[in-house]
């Protein structure tokens, strides 16, 4: 399926509460009488009107990486690239929002600017707070071209809180509100995750403070509720909680709030705060105290989590966290996706909130959680913000030429605090993100200590849950065995039998044995993980394998080296070799990487398997599985194909191929490439010499055994619906795995003639 790529937007984190030094400008004065170009040391920054704004431009280039520019003095502006060092980088890329800078370029790499090139001999140490604290010539005073300009490539992480000042221009008074949080006075709320109810608190200086709720509203609420990750508010019990705080000492640090109900975090709502000599009582009031209630997904009570309703017609894609993902819409029984053109907070929110998770932390753009298939049915989305769901909010529909994947929107939401981190951690690897999982167990007098889990067993997809439980993005690898990572005293098995869907908030949810029963209970053998903030996703195109089916008889003499790959049904072994043939059901497989990490083989090429008579090599042993199936899912044929050549067969406008299987090279697809696997070349088939005329499903699945991670492995199946007379096959209906909704895979399954397997 070719796409065509053009500059991706940058994706800005859009959570209020932590306002840095570099949203408020300070310049450099412009020192126009150097004549020598080293850099002046940077003189005592003065107060502007206006303040500073950064952004990152260019093409073709990433979200995280463009070039720089400016706004200053009413013009946008470039750096020059002389004397330009990885610590200048660092400074901009968290001025951007990023955690830290993994490279820059220079030469105008991302295109050249226009407009003014603002600083030049730009001169960092790396730990300032903006770049105008950094020694240059002063702003204005190049003797660059913007041949010269410079450009960042930041680390794909945001800083937690990042307010971006060149995306919401909000007026934000002297006091701050970072942090918010409720205060349960019921003595059995302590105890209990999430907290739902209890007095508004926010910080200040080192401990918290109150609210004053005189001309306190439901939308005051609905934003407090929102923030905390809850979709719904609920009507709080004031009486019971006047007798309470009338006995309490409270300082009253915010007099009135005012909100909307649309807003994302309470400090972008208009906001009263007590004067520094005034009193800091509440006449007529008390402390503000809400009640909020939890989506599905954080209820305690079964029984109201099974009247709470989520969408039905909206989901979140290839997130590696609870309530992140690319956000994907059902019409007309068909999965599509939303274009990021003006995605916003307010849109974000009422997907989080229809999701049952609280408001949005960001909106995010430019394929940030991956690329989607199939359609796109929204472009130009606007919600207010109080919508039920998106599909409520004014868009528009859109054509090809409107939008295309890589302009996939997504979204981060608030989740309500579980504390679920708190019962997991790994120990003994090179970086925070890999090491030995040890799990916090009670003992039966109710004694809390770390233990181990038995590496028996566990898979990938044990590991993907590990990972989020840790907030450390997706796994990479599962691993078994952990002898290299012995540095913890930590030696008793805890946990085993470990089985998980790979959807679970944390292992605990997971099924695993009553008691442990662990064959190998040495430490060395206990379970471990490699968790990584990006994974690939493979997926097949679907049209093309319904295009390009067709039936051959293959003699029998060629297809020796076939017979040798195994890659033919059982009986060929009692054929009169070498004659006669073999009947094949022959395709194409297109296989996309639409994720975020190059696909790349578990096994490093010194374990490669050597292949003489197709000469080739093999880095995996089953990349695929192809399988006939009938009425009530056995199999009536199958194939499987081993990785032969992972290599990227073509990519998407603007992205380099890195993978090539010749002269024993690298293998593995990278993202926004495909691999194709040609019809006419061998084991690219099914035997179906022995089966007989009806109705059938074909099936293809990528990466059968979550060898290699992925982060969804829902897209990894194809079915088609296939019609064969003896003489010649027709598929039907080919799709990826999730891409139908319930009703119309059900429809799928029920195949006309398929439940007798005859031709109707």
């Amino acid at each position: 399926m070719e796409k065509t790529r053009r500059g991706q937007k940058l994706a800005f984190s859009l959570l209020f509460g932590l306002w840095l030094p570099c949203c408020l400008t300070q310049t450099t004065p412009s020192n126009a009488a150097t004549t020598t170009p080293t850099p002046s040391p940077s003189p005592s920054p003065q107060p502007q009107t206006e303040r500073l704004k950064l952004r990152l431009a260019g093409y073709p280039r990433k979200h995280n990486e463009g070039r720089i520019e400016i706004f200053y003095k009413g013009e946008w502006g470039t750096i020059c690239d002389d004397d330009f060092s990885i610590a200048n980088a660092n400074v901009l890329c968290r001025q951007l929002g990023f955690v830290s800078a993994t490279g820059w370029t220079h030469s105008a790499k991302y295109g050249k600017g226009q407009g003014k090139i603002w600083l030049d001999n730009v001169l960092c140490n790396g730990g300032e707070k903006s770049i105008e604290f950094c020694k240059s010539r002063g702003w204005g005073n190049s003797d660059c071209t913007h041949d010269e300009d410079a450009g960042v490539v930041c680390k794909d992480e945001r800083i937690p809180g990042f307010v971006d000042p060149n995306v919401i221009d909000a007026h934000v008074d002297e006091n701050k509100i970072e942090e918010v949080r409720l205060r349960p006075v019921v003595a059995m709320a302590k105890k209990k995750l999430p907290i739902t109810e209890g007095v508004v608190e926010v910080k200040y200086k080192d401990g918290w403070a109150q609210i004053c709720d005189v001309g306190w509203t439901i939308k005051n609420t609905r934003v407090v509720c929102g923030m905390l990750g809850f979709p719904h508010e609920r009507k709080v019990n004031k009486n019971f909680y006047k007798l309470y705080l009338e006995r309490q000492k409270n300082y009253y640090y915010v007099h009135s709030v005012a909100c909307t109900g649309t807003e994302v975090h309470l400090a972008a709502c208009p906001l009263e705060f007590s004067k520094p000599n005034a009193t800091s009582s509440c006449e007529g009031g008390m402390a503000a105290v809400v009640s909020c209630m939890p989506g599905p997904l954080f209820m305690q009570n079964s029984g109201l989590k099974k009247k709470l309703k989520t969408s039905t017609n909206v989901r979140l894609k290839g997130g590696a966290r609870v309530g992140e993902g690319r956000v994907e819409v059902l019409k007309d029984n068909e999965w599509g996706t939303v274009c990021d053109d003006r995605w916003n907070l307010q849109s974000a929110s009422v997907v989080c909130r229809e999701l049952g998770f609280g408001s949005a932390k960001e909106a995010l753009t430019g394929a940030r959680m991956g690329q989607g298939m199939g359609p796109i049915y929204m472009n130009e989305v606007k919600c207010l913000g109080l919508e039920k769901s998106i599909w409520n909010c004014p868009f528009k529909n859109i054509t090809s030429e409107d939008c295309q994947h890589m302009e996939d929107a997504a979204v981060r939401c608030n989740i309500p605090y579980m504390g679920l981190e708190n019962s997991i951690r790994i120990t003994g690897g090179r970086t925070r993100y890999e090491g030995r999982v040890e799990v916090l167990s009670s003992d039966s007098n109710g004694t809390q200590s770390w233990g181990l889990i038995c590496g028996e067993n566990w898979t990938t997809k044990e590991a993907m849950v590990a990972c989020r439980q840790l907030g450390l993005g997706y796994a990479n690898q599962g691993l078994q065995e952990t002898w290299y990572w012995d540095s913890s005293n930590v030696t008793e098995m805890v946990m085993s039998g470990v089985k998980c869907t790979g959807n679970e908030m944390s292992l605990s949810q997971c099924q695993h044995h009553k008691t442990v029963n662990c064959q190998k209970a040495a430490a060395k053998f206990s379970a471990g993980v490699i968790c990584s903030e990006t994974a690939s996703d493979l997926v097949l195109n679907a049209p093309l394998v319904q295009q390009t089916v067709y039936i051959e008889d293959r003699p029998l003499h060629m297809l020796y080296c076939a017979a040798e790959e195994d890659c033919l049904s059982k009986s060929a072994a009692k054929a009169n070799w070498p004659y006669g043939h073999r009947r094949l059901l022959r395709f194409s497989s297109q296989i996309h990487n639409i994720g975020r990490a190059d696909f790349k083989p578990k096994a490093g090429r010194h374990s490669w398997v050597w292949h003489a008579c197709h000469g080739h090599y093999h880095s995996m042993d089953i990349f695929t599985h192809y399988d006939l199936l009938n009425s009530n899912g056995t199999k009536v044929a199958e194939g499987h194909k081993a990785s032969f050549c992972l290599e990227d067969t073509d990519c998407q406008e603007g992205v380099s191929k890195r993978y090539e299987c010749a002269n024993f090279g690298d293998q593995g697809i990278t993202v926004g490439c495909w691999d194709l696997y040609r019809h006419d070349i061998d084991c690219q088939w099914i035997d179906i010499t022995d089966v007989k005329p009806g109705n059938y499903i074909m099936q293809v699945v990528i990466n059968p055994n979550h060898e290699v991670a992925e982060s969804d492995f829902t897209n990894n199946a194809m079915k088609c619906n296939c019609k064969y007379d003896g003489h010649r096959i027709w598929f039907h209906n080919c799709h990826i795995g999730d891409a139908f909704s319930e009703e119309a895979e059900r429809r799928f399954e029920k195949y006309p003639g398929q439940l007798n397997n005859q031709i109707s």
